[in-house]
């Protein structure tokens, strides 16, 4: 009988060791791309006032081809925009922007993107016909779709330094401008 006791025992420990050790195995092979990082691609402090900085960030979309949407939000821009590769690959980028005044000369742009590869597919049609439990269901063809074949969120550097880049040759130009305007103005206060 003591033979008997020490087995269950010793299968009620198994049991739960196997499984923490799965728990544990799946753990480590779980994808950790959602980690957060302190040197992530998608922010950068541009100097400059905000709204010099902000508008900047419009221009550099807009001047990119992006198709700007409306935010209730001020600050957040949203811009889309599509191209085609090949034939039956069409490519959707979407930025996301947030712009904010740092309150020191300087503002910060924070900027997610997002790739969406939609391919040309052909998908079955069916065509139902009947009532209640005696309905037939009948093949009716195909037809040719768009279907997502894959969505990321970009995370290379190199993408977000240009658009970064692109920004701050903006506020240089907005900088230039404002100085040429002042200094026009304060020639003909001379006059």
């Amino acid at each position: 009988m003591r033979k008997t006791t020490n087995t269950i025992s010793l299968r009620h420990l198994v049991v739960p060791l196997a499984a923490a050790a799965a728990v544990i195995g799946c753990a480590s092979k779980h994808d950790t791309r959602g980690d957060f990082a302190g040197s992530a691609p998608f922010s950068k402090t541009i100097s400059g006032p905000s709204d010099a900085v902000c508008w900047s960030v419009k221009r550099a979309l807009l001047g990119q081809g992006y198709m700007l949407e409306r935010s209730s939000e001020p600050g957040v821009l949203t811009g889309t925009r599509d191209y085609q590769p090949e034939e039956k690959v069409n490519i959707t980028l979407r930025l996301q922007t947030t712009c904010a005044d740092n309150r020191n000369g300087t503002s910060i742009v924070f900027v997610t993107a997002e790739r969406e590869v939609n391919k040309l597919q052909k998908m079955r049609q069916t065509t139902s016909a009947g009532i209640g439990p005696a309905t037939v269901t009948m093949p009716a063809g195909s037809a040719r779709v768009l279907g997502i074949v894959k969505r990321e969120t970009i995370a290379d550097p190199n993408f977000y330094n240009s658009f970064f880049a692109l920004v701050e040759g903006f506020v240089a130009q907005e900088g230039q401008s404002n100085s040429e305007h002042h200094a026009e103005q304060h020639a003909q206060a001379s006059h």
